[in-house]
């Protein structure tokens, strides 16, 4: 998570909304990223995706099974669906998102275990004082910014 965390920070730093996501595979990073839909021009550039994007072409395989991700924010829909149809076996986050979360954040599709093929089983809080840190900052800088 700590590496997600300066991910993060980077991100704030090119003006991005301050989020990272590490993959990990047997105890190795295999992909990583930070909010970058600003500097793409592109509202899909968010550090999950570019992060599950990253792993797969590092294994040479769209499916990551037995993976874990590691996210400083509750991934939004665009990325839960992301991560059920790489098949990420575990996601851990570290900060709810009530604006925009789909882990229960603002809406919860993790519970729908009947329905969906894939499983990823889903841990929050771990690295969450840090993470809510950084947003805070951010947006307080923003703000001042705008008045």
């Amino acid at each position: 998570m700590q590496i997600a965390l300066t991910l993060a920070k980077n991100a704030a730093k090119n003006n991005e909304v301050p989020v990272g996501a590490v993959i990990v595979l047997d105890n190795k990073i295999i992909g990583s990223g930070k909010n970058q839909t600003i500097a793409n021009s592109d509202p899909c550039a968010h550090a999950e995706i570019i992060a599950i994007r990253e792993a797969g072409k590092v294994i040479g395989n769209y499916r990551l099974n037995k993976c874990e991700l590691f996210v400083t924010l509750e991934p939004c829909l665009m990325c839960l669906g992301a991560i059920i149809n790489s098949r990420i076996s575990k996601v851990t986050y570290a900060l709810t998102d009530p604006k925009f979360g789909a882990c229960g954040g603002f809406i919860n599709l993790i519970d729908t275990k009947k329905v969906l093929c894939h499983h990823t089983t889903f841990t929050k809080g771990i690295g969450e004082i840090e993470s809510k840190k950084i947003l805070q900052n951010f947006f307080q800088a923003k703000r001042k910014n705008i008045n």
